[in-house]
Formats: structure tokens, C-alpha cells, sequence
């Protein structure tokens, strides 16, 4: 049953756009968090959870100007199966939340006119002849499975990319092992390493699947806070300073995501030492190799003695622009790809067969395309880092990926404040720190993987924007 009753809104937005408190029998209720925003003809939907972990849904009606309001919370056997059902889920799904980088994504949605410097993806489209690939492929036939491993042209044109660009040589037959996207290369990674009770040390800030990851696995992910004063490259003695008799692997992503740190060679070969002193493994998730400015990538299997301890991630998606082809791959010892391939024949079978085609096509003739986004990309690296510094949002110079992470202490604003307030006040969106671990507290994620035009603009609103909120 619905009633009328009165809405509180977020005071930087358009009317009816983001409610944030409301007043039902007689209590208020602040809004946690907006679960879905939708339009009917003649009202907006709000479906929300409160700070009291109850379910409301609101509906502002744009004809009389009414708020209603209907209650979600469940009574009485309802309530009791809710109960039940949760205690069947698993401890593990519990204790990870949900992803802070998709809550403003579902805000986005909801809104026209914004300036998206939070979408980590290539706002390129794949190049023509990679696509061309695929479709012949599809004309042709090929539409069967393939072998759980991949296409065995595939393991071997990779094969000699890597040796090719950095000297590491793997055997395409039981070292090489393609994935649906660099994502489940690594759950499958941690799935064939971690057992319950291993501690996988993570520096972050970091990619958001990378402490969900070891949870998932039955492990226990220990952070390591990469430092602003060095660059946000973590250090051994960072790293050692962890170490328990527990820890089991080491999961590092560079260039990273969100800061865009590169780590140096001197600094690789200090922690591969570690690892080598502690009998550790790496995973290297190395999906920003070429997506490098002005410096070295170091992959991280072919320092010295490192290659029999490392599991190498990487995938499509960056350096080709195939983001929603979903494909990835990971390069390490045979006895771990072969753990690694039973997980995948049971979950997956094979990557999509359409895909890999094309992931021939992107190894054999795709260097002139990956140098032109390259280009264009520093371009735009430049931009954005000299803008966010100018306007009072100091940032650290990315030297790789597409990500500038500029900190926010000059406002008094938190993280996740911050992005919200931006996002509705001045219609740009960026991710807070926060949802790649504590340590972004005081940081954002902006995103250059979008035009050179929108990027001007979007530092010209947030010029505005942190004029109005300086400390």
C-alpha cells in the first residue's frame, strides 16, 4: 500500500533526482543506498535501502508533485524465509561488498548530459581488421568449441609475442592458457594456489576484484598501502613487513589500476628477491603492458629466477581495444596452467572461439593500431595531469594504463563525497578512491580514456567545483 510522504533531496541536484532522507510514520529514515532508478510515463522509481537495512521503494509523480512511498520490508513468513535464505548463502559472498566503482555507474545511467572520466575502458572501438577477422570466422563456420586451452595458433602466436617483447619463453602446448578476459585468469589463478587459511599479500590501491578474488578462493587477502610519496610503486620492504608464516602469493597489478603507477626495474627485481627468499608466488597482472609512456615495462616472469614462480596475467582488452570481446590469457609453469585448466574446463569449457580469431589477427597485425591509441592516449595522459594540478587537485604523473588519480585533500570533501557531489552538481563522474581499498581515502580515479574535448570540459566543471569546495 502506498502513502504520500515528505522526501528530503540531495541539495546539488535537480529536483526528485537523488533522495536522500525521508519521513515515514512518524521516523525518519536516511537513504544508504539507491538500488535502481527507473521512469514510467508520468513518475520517476526509486527502489532504496536505508541506514537501518530496510527496503523502500519511492515514486515521485511529476503531474501532482507527490512523493509516495511503499514499504518493501517483508513480515512474518516473509521475513522468515528472507532470514533463511541468507543464512544459506555462503560466508564468502558476505563478506565482500558490492563494487564501488558500478554504484556510480548505476547512478550515471540514470542521468544525461555527463562527462564519464570513471569508465576504465577504451573508448576506441576495436580496429577494423581485427573485427574483420571475427566475422569471417563466423561466416566460415567457426562456431564450434575449441580445445579448453584455446586455439593452439593462438598459444603459439602469443608465445612469440611475449619472447618477441620481453625475452620470457613459454610453451604454447601446457604453458599458455586462454581466458574469457584477464578477469578469470585470475580466479582461476587464485583458485588453483590458495588454500583456506593462505594469506595472498595485495598492495592498494588496486584493481577492485583483487581482494574479492582471494576471498572467494577460501583465502585471506593482507593489504600492503602503496605510498604517494613513491610514486604509488610498493616496495619489498613494504611487502616483508606483511609477510606471516600464512602467506602464500603475492598479487600485484602494474601499470596499475587506478593510479597509473609503473613500477621500476630495480624495484621488481628487490621484490622478486623477496618472493624467491619466501618461496612465494606472483601473479602479475600485467593487462597495461603497452599502455606505457615514456618508460620500460618490466614483465615481471622475466627477471632472473622468476619465471617458474610467476603466474602472468594479461588479456585484449586495453591494448586492442576488445574490451567486450573477453579475452584474456595466463602464461606461468605447467603443473599451475594444468591446475588452472581443470577449474576452467568445468567452468567455462573454452573462451569464445569468435574472439580468439580475432586475438590472432590483433598479434599478427595490430601493432600500428595499438601505437595510434598509444599516441593518442598520451596526448590526453597529458592533459588531464596538467589541468587536475593546475586547478588545485594534485596528482602524482601517471606513467601508464589510462588512469589519473589525483588527491582531493585540498577540498573538504571525502572521496566518496567528492565523486557524488561532483557527479551531481557539475555532471562529471569519476570513482572514488575508496572502491579500490582504504588507502584511496583522499584520492579519485579520473579516467582518460575519453576524448580530448570532453576531458577540457570536465576539467573546466571541476575547476568550478573545487572553487566552491576548498578547504
Amino acid at each position: 500500500m502506498k502513502h504520500r510522504v515528505h522526501v528530503e533531496c540531495y541539495s546539488g541536484s535537480r529536483y526528485a533526482e537523488r533522495p536522500v532522507s525521508f519521513e515515514f510514520l512518524g521516523q525518519t529514515h536516511v537513504v544508504k543506498d539507491v538500488v535502481q532508478t527507473w521512469r514510467s510515463p508520468a513518475a520517476l522509481h526509486f527502489r532504496l535501502r536505508t541506514e537501518e537495512d530496510e527496503s523502500f521503494e519511492l515514486t515521485y509523480d511529476e503531474g501532482t508533485d507527490d512523493w509516495l512511498i511503499d514499504s518493501l520490508a517483508a513480515s512474518g513468513s516473509e521475513a522468515k524465509e528472507r532470514e533463511s535464505m541468507r543464512e544459506v548463502l555462503a560466508k564468502r559472498i558476505g563478506a565482500v561488498p558490492p563494487s564501488g566503482i558500478r554504484k556510480f555507474f548505476d547512478i550515471i545511467a540514470t542521468m544525461d548530459d555527463v562527462i564519464s572520466l570513471g569508465v576504465g575502458e577504451p573508448d576506441f572501438v576495436t580496429p577494423a581488421h581485427i573485427t574483420q577477422a571475427g566475422i569471417r570466422s563466423l561466416e566460415g563456420g567457426a562456431t564450434s568449441y575449441t580445445s579448453n586451452a584455446g586455439i593452439l595458433e593462438l598459444r603459439e602466436e602469443l608465445s612469440k609475442h611475449l619472447s618477441r617483447l620481453y625475452g620470457v619463453e613459454y610453451d604454447p602446448a601446457d604453458e599458455l592458457l586462454i581466458s574469457v578476459g584477464v578477469s578469470e585468469a585470475l580466479f582461476l589463478a587464485l583458485m588453483a594456489i590458495v588454500e583456506p587459511g593462505d594469506e595472498v599479500i595485495v598492495p592498494e590501491p588496486c584493481f577492485v576484484s583483487y581482494k574479492p578474488g582471494v576471498i572467494f578462493a577460501g583465502g585471506t587477502p593482507v593489504t600492503v598501502e602503496a605510498k604517494v610519496e613513491n610514486q604509488f610503486q610498493i616496495t619489498a620492504g613494504d611487502i616483508e613487513a606483511k609477510i606471516t608464516p600464512q602467506t602464500k602469493a603475492l598479487l600485484i597489478g602494474y601499470p596499475n589500476n587506478p593510479t597509473g603507477a609503473v613500477m621500476s626495474r630495480e624495484r621488481l627485481g628487490e621484490i622478486g628477491a623477496l618472493a624467491e627468499k619466501h618461496d612465494l608466488i606472483v601473479l602479475s597482472d600485467e593487462i597495461y603492458d603497452r599502455l606505457v609512456y615514456g618508460v620500460e615495462h618490466v614483465c615481471f616472469s622475466s627477471l632472473p629466477n622468476m619465471r617458474e614462480r610467476t603466474i602472468l596475467l594479461s588479456g585484449f582488452s586495453k591494448t586492442y581495444a576488445m574490451t567486450g570481446w573477453r579475452l584474456g590469457y595466463a602464461a606461468g609453469p605447467a603443473g599451475i596452467l594444468a591446475g588452472m585448466q581443470k577449474a576452467h574446463q568445468y567452468i567455462i569449457m573454452c573462451a569464445p572461439t569468435t574472439a580468439q580469431v580475432a586475438g590472432i589477427e590483433a598479434l599478427r597485425h595490430g601493432e600500428d593500431a595499438v601505437q595510434e591509441m598509444l599516441r593518442e592516449y598520451d596526448q590526453r595522459r597529458r592533459v588531464i595531469v596538467d589541468g587536475l594540478n593546475t586547478i588545485g587537485l594534485p596528482c602524482v604523473e601517471p606513467k601508464g594504463a589510462f588512469y589519473a588519480f589525483p588527491s582531493i585533500q585540498n577540498t573538504s570533501l571525502s572521496s566518496e563525497e567528492f565523486s557524488e557531489k561532483l557527479l551531481y552538481e557539475q555532471k562529471v563522474a569519476v570513482v572514488p578512491g575508496t572502491a579500490f581499498g582504504e588507502s584511496g581515502e583522499g584520492f579519485v580515479r579520473c579516467a582518460y580514456a575519453t576524448s580530448l574535448v570532453e576531458i577540457e570540459e570536465a576539467l573546466g566543471r571541476m575547476e568550478d567545483f573545487v572553487k566552491q569546495h576548498r578547504k
